[in-house]
């Protein structure tokens, strides 16, 4: 078996290439699936050398790959990777530790420790809360309301882990009528059931209203779990989360949950944080790492105000497990994990306070730079664009054909979604590298695009 230095080598050698070519680079994708299978051939009889596996692999890859993480990449909420985090993930795989439990890794432990508590300073949440580093919002959002299941039921004096759902007390679900798929999912499965989460009543731009939420809650006999939500994926709205926690302040046994994924950092930002001002008076809060904070894949944080709640939620226990409160697997998901909490710390650090505020700030001016530019060329801006997001319509042509149009040209990458049963276009900026060249140069290629579609 080969040593280290020549499979390293090469990943270094193909990495290099790879993120050169990211400025200039097409940004969909050039290859079919077919053509990939081919070149990746078959399962060999004997062992190859690493090496020339690791070229054979990139070679047969890279017609495939998205350059998700350059600059002109706006179709999803997707960060690139601040080189610092990419760097300290490679410290990751080449460690190799388990986070699980700190003393399989106390260095993995300690690190994620600061980087939860340092993510609390900059996001302005409670110092006492519990940091879990999850996958993604989609876990972070099963860990929260894992939590908020055990608490809301346990104050009815109901062991949710011990005796499951069935017979337990009712807990009434509310969610904004513009809530996140993610959230829904996590409800499903917890078993609350996605049918029977009650949709409150948001505004034009999918923030849900106090006053419905309100009214909706007035009639709940038991515990109530609120999920909120800072940053609609489509609009950037957040929700008036002050208000919001006010009105969940009101009933005796409830719980708000802030889904978070990428709107939750303005809170970094001094002259965004208004967006998200009553966060902090909320029980839980879902963020991704990988979006906003341009770390690589995976990487999200699950918050919970109640540690015990979440620990108790989610701890596994055996003879051989010699797990404390504060022990990694306690707050996640997962029993093996990567730390991934060592690209958030690395990203932290090198960005400080102001380098964090600058990253969301920088963002949302593209997206503002780049909402102005659509609208001078006859698109209409759907959203008022108060983060990240642009949302459009595209009078004279089928969005379907524009998107299509737009992936095969490579100059960048748009989405598709729906707002308000009609079908949009969606311009996410979330990557550091992206520049207003990067946004001049996309949209007048889509504007072109639309031109030549419409005939």
């Amino acid at each position: 078996m080969d040593g280290h230095g020549p499979a390293l080598d090469a990943a270094r050698r193909f990495a290099d290439r790879w993120l050169a070519s990211l400025p200039d680079r097409p940004v969909g994708v050039p290859a079919d699936p077919a053509a990939i299978r081919a070149r990746l051939g078959d399962l060999p009889d004997d062992g190859l050398d690493a090496a020339a596996v690791l070229g054979h692999l990139t070679a047969a890859l890279e017609p495939g790959l998205v350059a998700s993480g350059g600059p002109r990449y706006f179709g999803f909420v997707t960060g690139g990777s601040l080189p610092v985090a990419l760097a300290a993930d490679w410290v990751v795989s080449a460690t190799d530790q388990d986070a699980a439990v700190a003393v399989m890794s106390p260095g993995a432990a300690v690190v994620e420790e600061v980087a939860g508590r340092w993510a609390l300073e900059l996001l302005g949440l409670p110092s006492e809360a519990a940091v879990g580093f999850a996958t993604g919002a989609q876990t972070a959002n099963i860990a929260c309301l894992a939590a908020a299941r055990h608490a809301l039921l346990a104050a009815t004096g109901w062991d949710v882990e011990a005796d499951g759902l069935a017979g337990a007390p009712t807990v009434t679900v509310l969610v904004g009528a513009a809530a996140h798929a993610t959230v829904v999912q996590a409800l499903r499965l917890l078993g609350f059931g996605a049918r029977h989460a009650v949709r409150v009543a948001a505004d034009a731009q999918g923030r849900m209203q106090p006053d419905a939420l309100r009214s909706t809650m007035a009639g709940a006999p038991g515990p109530v779990l609120v999920c909120a939500q800072a940053g609609q994926v489509n609009t950037g709205a957040c929700d008036p989360l002050d208000a919001v926690a006010a009105v969940v302040a009101e009933h005796a046994n409830a719980w708000l949950h802030v889904d978070g994924a990428f709107g939750l950092w303005a809170a970094a930002s001094p002259r965004r944080r208004h967006l998200v001002a009553g966060a902090e008076r909320a029980d839980s809060w879902a963020v991704d790492a990988h979006k906003w904070l341009n770390v690589p894949y995976d990487s999200a944080l699950a918050i919970v105000r109640d540690g015990a709640a979440l620990a108790t939620a989610l701890s596994v226990s055996a003879p051989y497990l010699p797990l404390g409160e504060a022990d990694p697997s306690t707050h996640t998901l997962e029993n093996s994990r990567r730390p991934r909490g060592i690209p958030v710390y690395a990203a932290l650090r090198a960005l400080g306070r102001t380098g964090a505020a600058d990253l969301v700030d920088r963002c949302c001016d593209l997206a503002l730079l780049a909402a102005d530019r659509f609208a001078a060329g006859g698109v209409e801006v759907v959203n008022d664009v108060v983060l990240n997001q642009v949302l459009l319509r595209v009078p004279g042509v089928d969005v379907a054909d524009l998107a299509r149009a737009v992936a095969e040209d490579g100059t960048c990458w748009v989405g598709r979604t729906l707002w308000d049963g009609a079908p949009a276009l969606r311009f996410s900026v979330s990557n550091w590298s992206t520049t207003p060249e990067d946004v001049d140069r996309s949209v007048d290629r889509i504007l072109a695009l639309r031109d030549a579609l419409a005939g």
